[in-house]
């Protein structure tokens, strides 16, 4: 069975080779093992986690997990960041990030540009607390 669009599968195994996919509770998890952090995180790297609903890229993600929990060095809390859960047998911090309506066109949209959106919330939010 295939559980990712063969484009976000192929990417995965392109650029995070240590990544995994794992199906939990009818979730499709891709974890991505030392994920790099921007600076201004008290930690460099992170395993990230997705949980992608059925009917994905039909349906668009929503949030996305980090484990270790991060915190930012300025002492700021990290907005909708603050609820711990366990997923895959861990203990992860949810980033509760939506996206708005509209921006994700079904069916087209990839993993590759979900991702580039989080790396520009990750440095949004430390920018915003230096």
């Amino acid at each position: 069975m295939t559980v990712l669009p063969p484009d976000d599968a192929a990417f995965l195994t392109e650029r995070y080779p240590d990544h995994r996919v794992v199906v939990e509770g009818g979730m499709v998890c891709v974890v991505i093992p030392r994920w790099a952090v921007p600076p201004g995180y008290s930690h460099p790297h992170v395993d990230l986690l997705l949980r992608l609903v059925p009917g994905f890229p039909d349906v668009p993600p929503d949030m996305w997990w980090t484990a270790p929990t991060v915190s930012l060095i300025s002492g700021w809390a990290i907005p909708a960041a603050d609820l711990q859960e366990t997923h895959l047998g861990r203990v992860w911090q949810r980033w509760s990030r939506h996206l708005p309506a509209g921006a994700w066109a079904n069916g087209s949209d990839t993993l590759q540009g979900y991702l580039a959106q989080i790396r520009t919330e990750f440095a949004r939010t430390a920018m915003a607390a230096a």
